[in-house]
């Protein structure tokens, strides 16, 4: 499966380069099966045999996949197109963090592949999907961000008890994903405004 999210993941990066009139709805369905993936395979099968609030995260993570389907299918209310802006930049930047950097940071502290987080669990994959909706070119629903977001504060409180300093990473891509993400909304929500009076 390793071999398989990694692929899904850079084919969302291809069709948010590359666009393609399903580029929208394949990277939803990706960043929809990640967080479905984490909630079932991680949290549920796994992480609920170390820690009780594992069954929360699982649900957590369960709806946030649905969301994806939600937005990106149903309501069609998410879009992506990289553009080399300051949001896309640093949506590119932190797509190198997860796919790239966070496991060689690992690798540096010791925590060698299979004894590492690898892409596909909870912590580069809030950071990845972080990194692609920096890439929307338009409005990201704020309830697509509130998982991730919350995630992203409690995964990186835990590295420090876990010895997993890259997860650290996640803090920042959480605070900065965030605030880049909900400026961009305002922003967009602006000239909207302006083609409605100029109308």
């Amino acid at each position: 499966m390793q071999f398989i999210i990694v692929l899904l993941g850079l084919t969302a990066v291809y069709f948010a380069v590359v666009r393609h009139r399903l580029s929208n709805i394949i990277i939803a369905c990706i960043l929809s099966f990640f967080w479905l993936w984490m909630g079932v395979a991680y949290h549920l099968l796994h992480f609920t045999a170390i820690n009780p609030a594992a069954y929360l995260f699982a649900a957590l993570f369960i709806a946030q996949g649905i969301l994806f389907i939600v937005s990106g299918l149903i309501r069609k209310s998410l879009s992506f197109e990289f553009r080399s802006n300051a949001y896309g930049i640093t949506g590119g930047a932190l797509l190198l963090y997860a796919l790239i950097l966070y496991p060689i940071l690992g690798y540096l502290q010791g925590h060698g592949y299979p004894r590492s987080p690898t892409f596909g669990l909870p912590c580069p994959t809030t950071i990845f999907t972080f990194a692609i909706l920096l890439w929307a070119n338009r409005k990201v629903p704020v309830y697509v961000l509130l998982v991730p977001f919350l995630w992203s504060l409690l995964g990186s409180s835990a590295a420090w008890s876990l010895g997993i300093l890259e997860d650290l990473g996640l803090l920042v891509a959480g605070l900065l994903g965030t605030v880049l993400i909900v400026a961009c909304n305002r922003r967009e929500h602006r000239r909207e405004k302006a083609v409605e009076i100029a109308h």
